[in-house]
């Protein structure tokens, strides 16, 4: 690839995913290997699906259930809440899904499925820019 680094940065206004693949499309040249990384402990990366959206409230939704806010009965075992009841579930599911995705590009096209998508998977509940 003949373009060395960019920074995304996706605003986003709670949880769940926000789609930038179009701006990294937009980006990606010549042949390689690409690399995103996020350079943030309460959100995640993902490869997913971007024909139906539910998919994306789907999971959003399933990693509530499975890592639900601080203030819930089942979560009184979390310590770290200085930001709110979201903070430590956040890093919990950060800790579990990728910061980092590769990708192969081949002549200027990311070599992504025909349902494939790129997103950010935001686990705070107030925005933020990441």
């Amino acid at each position: 690839m003949s373009k060395t680094h960019t920074t995304f940065t996706i605003a986003t206004s709670g949880p769940g995913l926000y789609e930038f693949t179009a701006q990294v499309a937009a980006w990606a040249a010549g042949d390689g290997l690409l690399t995103l990384f996020v350079r943030h402990t309460s959100c995640s990366l993902l490869i997913q699906e971007n024909a139906d959206p539910d998919v994306q409230s789907d999971l959003r939704n399933f990693f509530h259930r499975l890592v639900p806010p601080s203030d819930h009965p089942d979560m009184a075992w979390m310590r770290h809440t200085c930001e709110g009841p979201d903070d430590m579930p956040a890093h919990v599911k950060a800790a579990m899904l990728p910061v980092s995705l590769s990708i192969p590009v081949i002549s200027g096209r990311m070599a992504l499925g025909a349902w494939q998508g790129i997103y950010l998977f935001e686990h705070r509940t107030r925005a933020h820019r990441r």
